[in-house]
């Protein structure tokens, strides 16, 4: 249900925009994240956007690595959750997963996850 793509191969400094296509994912109920996963370690979250209905505004959360370089948005029109990498670092080389938990509403607790894109950050 959830497809990444946007990944690659880029030289440090450089970006990349990751989207998670989400057809049939109300944003207003899920939590969206990013997660990523490097050789040999855990899965982590990167980011994570949730919709706060009662001050319709998204709450969003950056692990502390990549705060202030990567951006978590999403697009409620075109059904699909971005990350805007910028300045990468050879650290941030992972496979990278979108992620979607229903948090709000009826049948809380279900959850999807994309099937990942690689990101590879070397000179």
């Amino acid at each position: 249900q959830l497809q990444a793509s946007g990944g690659g191969s880029v030289q440090p400094g450089g970006s990349l925009r990751l989207a998670c296509a989400a057809p049939g994912i109300n944003f207003s109920l899920h939590t969206m994240a990013w997660y990523r996963q490097a050789p040999g370690k855990q899965r982590e979250m990167v980011a994570s956007l949730t919709r706060d209905i009662a001050s319709a505004s998204d709450i969003l959360y950056y692990t502390d690595a990549v705060k202030g370089r990567f951006s978590i948005s999403k697009s409620v029109a075109k059904a699909t959750l971005y990350l805007q990498m910028n300045n990468l670092r050879p650290e941030d080389t992972a496979v990278y997963y979108c992620y979607a938990e229903k948090t709000s509403g009826l049948q809380t607790g279900v959850s999807y996850w994309g099937q990942g894109t690689q990101v590879t950050v070397s000179s």
